[in-house]
């Protein structure tokens, strides 16, 4: 027992505390490959056991586990705040689109989406696979750049090198009535066309409650609180069970999720904020093939 503190000891002051060698046999008066051999010893005894982390191990184990729920992803380590975080996870979206091969995109909304967008004006990809993007959304009524769908797909086509395709409709008409009219319009007919050809699309995955809101009341009434909503994809609700929760009055202008379903790569992107809560009820949904999001953010969802 004496010998193996002694061991640690001097194991601790060389691997713990950065002292050398030739200092460690001058405290203890012994000579250095004394010292040498003592460490050597305490690797043997597993006294010292030495783990060396391969860049992107961690986030490939995380992966591994994830492989019920979707057949791969990017997990990204924490930046040293959000803003960075958001940055590291907008990287891992493109370089997964480039992965896939993505020629035909499909493009939520939200804040990660535009910090993808304005990650790109500094990081273009003129040699992108990307050769078309269209809208998953009509575009909002609200200024912030997050949710201006046409704007957002103009600019990561210019990016990209990609050709844009718009869709020039309200994501929060005034009306059931008055989506139902849109919906029969040539516009949509085309933006429908341009659905039923892609082969990635990119769905933001946030909390609920969001904000803004898009008038979840009078789309849902109590609906929402009813089945315990935790998460939002596009402008859909669901909860930790996974299931999208399905309102008579909904109104909004965006992708129907069964033409989202026949989609081939569906990658769902977290921001930095978002809850382990919403990426539980969104890989429980089934909807997704593909994540992008912070290791810890997986971990933490693994380990409830």
């Amino acid at each position: 027992m004496e010998k193996q503190k002694r061991l640690a000891y001097v194991a601790r002051r060389y691997y713990l505390e950065d002292q050398k060698q030739s200092d460690i046999a001058r405290e203890l008066g012994v000579s250095r490959p004394l010292v040498s051999r003592m460490l050597s010893e305490a690797r043997e005894l597993g006294i010292v056991e030495i783990t060396v982390h391969e860049p992107g191990a961690r986030a490939a184990k995380l992966l591994e586990r994830l492989s019920g729920s979707v057949r791969g992803g990017i997990l990204v380590e924490e930046g040293a705040d959000n803003d960075e975080t958001n940055r590291f996870l907008s990287q891992g979206a493109v370089e997964l689109l480039g992965q896939l091969g993505t020629r035909r995109l499909g493009v939520g909304w939200g804040y990660l989406i535009g910090q993808l967008v304005t990650w790109l004006e500094s990081h273009p990809q003129p040699n992108s696979t990307v050769t078309d993007i269209c809208p998953l959304v009509g575009n909002a009524s609200i200024p912030a750049r997050n949710y201006q769908s046409n704007e957002n797909v103009r600019l990561m086509a210019q990016q990209l090198g990609a050709a844009p395709h718009f869709l020039y409709l309200p994501a929060l008409p005034e009306s059931l009535e008055e989506k139902q009219l849109l919906c029969s319009t040539e516009v949509y007919r085309q933006i429908e066309q341009q659905w039923a050809q892609l082969d990635t699309a990119l769905v933001n995955i946030g909390d609920y409650p969001s904000s803004p809101d898009f008038a979840s009341l009078v789309r849902y009434g109590s609906l929402l609180q009813r089945h315990r909503a935790c998460g939002r994809m596009l402008i859909y609700y669901f909860n930790e069970a996974g299931a999208v929760i399905q309102s008579d009055q909904d109104f909004a202008v965006q992708i129907p999720l069964d033409a989202l379903g026949r989609c081939p790569n569906i990658i769902g992107v977290c921001s930095a904020n978002t809850s382990a809560k919403a990426l539980g009820g969104a890989l429980k949904s089934g909807m997704f093939t593909h994540i992008v999001a912070r290791q810890e953010l997986v971990r933490e969802w693994l380990e409830q």
